[in-house]
């Protein structure tokens, strides 16, 4: 990155905190071997995993579990032209332990959809990486 580059690069940590206070983001996957793209809403688990919940019938479950995904979420303002990115990547995988999923139903994502008999989606935070934009308003 160059001194004059206005994007800077986060720490994992501020990555992670930036996470937290995000109400969505999206999951990058692949669907029939196509790119596929979900907006979705999440929370950070207490090991900093990224947590969805989601529909039993849903495509979603089927493309990602055990799989490598992308989530990736962001904040911009587009006046002051600035913001941030984060982008996590690891392994999906659907919570299958009776206690763990109890313990999320009460604690974890909720859903902007009312869903009956959710699937929750943990997604390991193996790489974490992100960009802040400083705002550069008026530069061309």
């Amino acid at each position: 990155m160059s001194q004059n580059d206005a994007f800077r690069a986060l720490d994992r940590q501020e990555c992670l905190r930036l996470l937290a206070e995000a109400p969505v983001g999206r999951v990058v996957y692949t669907r029939q071997a196509l790119p596929a793209v979900l907006p979705i809403n999440f929370c950070l688990d207490t090991d900093l995993s990224v947590l969805l919940r989601t529909s039993p019938d849903s495509d979603l479950i089927r493309a990602i579990d055990g799989v490598v995904v992308a989530f990736e979420a962001d904040e911009f303002d587009a006046t002051t032209q600035s913001g941030w990115s984060v982008v996590v990547t690891g392994r999906a995988t659907l919570v299958t332990d009776l206690a763990e999923h109890e313990r999320l139903s009460h604690s974890g994502p909720t859903s902007w959809m009312p869903l009956r008999d959710a699937v929750l989606v943990r997604i390991e935070s193996g790489i974490v990486t992100g960009r802040e934009l400083k705002g550069t308003h008026g530069a061309r």
